[in-house]
């Protein structure tokens, strides 16, 4: 009997411990259960996204920030930490999907895809856009103090000719900054071609010297606050304070520079992609859209938000180029095994070292 009553109390015991571990994830475990975990660039988003997506869903939103491709996929290809949503760079995609590191999105969660603007479905790096879907879009170029310069800049021959030694600074960013050098010497940003990669290296090996820091997509901090003149930075970060300060001014050189598309990806290990997949078709609402790139400054993907995009921003040149100087912008490409000869460059030039 004793035997028996020892049996019966190990199965009750069971039974409970049973019941608080189901209780732990539907009920104690409910909270961790409603948060969305986000890995995005800094100053991306309009702060009242986040309360409004948090309040509509009953969910917290965790937000962490990263400086460039290069970090992000670094902590991701490890395995994933936790992220739901991150948003990786066109070429970056590429390379995620070669890598087996996004997960497919079921687009019957995302009803407002309609609203993209066709240019931005079935893009060349993600066809059928089967982990992707456009966030924002934009230019690199040069944000610069006319006052401080005292002309208008619209070569990148600021960045290389000594003129501005110790009032320039360059993104961290290695495909951008030796994909500029290239173009600015005539070359493909994503060529194959050690010759012509080495020239490149030689070029920013010459003028490193010049350049006060190797900002981590924070140059106009740099330049508003009066630390550069001259800033190599995506456009929307320019426009930011642009607003603010009068004497700042931003452009798309002569010789041309990088266009990119950032995208919404959910990562394979994602712990809630239901709520991934929400924030994405959120994000896609044309209202919703058009405050995020009112807030940017950057290029909406998203043709039911144009309308509503600020007058200014949207006949604005620089933001919306027209087809002469679309003409002039290259998308930095996945370059398979070459990307080690872009990497040895960066290296050798010591950015951060």
């Amino acid at each position: 009997m004793k035997r028996l009553s020892v049996l019966v109390l190990s199965l009750c015991v069971a039974v409970l411990l049973a019941a608080c571990a189901a209780g732990g994830a539907g009920g104690g475990g409910e909270e961790e259960e409603r948060v969305l975990n986000i890995y995005n660039w800094s100053t991306y988003i309009a702060p009242e996204i986040i309360p409004m997506f948090e309040e509509q869903y009953d969910v917290r939103i965790n937000y962490d920030i990263f400086a460039d491709n290069e970090e992000l996929l670094a902590k991701i290809q490890p395995g994933n930490p936790g992220y739901d949503l991150i948003v990786p760079t066109d070429y970056m995609v590429e390379i995620m999907i070669e890598q087996g590191l996004l997960m497919e999105l079921d687009k019957s969660q995302i009803p407002n895809f309609e609203n993209l603007d066709p240019q931005f479905v079935d893009p060349p790096y993600d066809p059928g856009n089967q982990h992707c879907i456009a966030y924002q879009w934009g230019t690199q170029g040069l944000g610069y103090n006319i006052e401080a310069v005292g002309h208008e800049i619209d070569s990148w021959e600021v960045m290389f000719n000594h003129e501005y030694a110790g009032r320039i600074s360059w993104l961290t960013d290695a495909r951008s900054v030796i994909g500029t050098a290239l173009i600015y010497l005539g070359y493909d940003p994503n060529t194959t071609n050690p010759d012509e990669i080495n020239e490149a290296l030689q070029l920013l090996l010459d003028t490193k010297p010049d350049v006060v820091a190797f900002a981590p997509d924070t140059g106009q901090i740099l330049l508003d606050s009066g630390e550069v003149d001259i800033a190599f930075e995506y456009s929307g970060d320019i426009f930011q304070i642009m607003e603010e300060n009068e004497n700042v001014r931003y452009v798309i050189p002569r010789e041309g520079s990088i266009i990119w598309t950032d995208n919404m990806c959910i990562p394979v290990g994602a712990p809630h992609p239901e709520l991934a997949h929400q924030f994405i078709n959120f994000i896609l609402d044309p209202e919703i859209g058009a405050m995020l790139s009112n807030y940017t400054a950057y290029g909406t993907p998203n043709a039911a938000s144009l309308p509503m995009i600020d007058e200014a921003y949207r006949n604005d040149p620089a933001i919306y180029p027209p087809d002469d100087v679309r003409e002039r912008l290259y998308f930095i490409e996945s370059v398979g095994e070459a990307d080690r000869l872009y990497n040895d460059a960066w290296t050798r030039l010591g950015v951060g070292q």
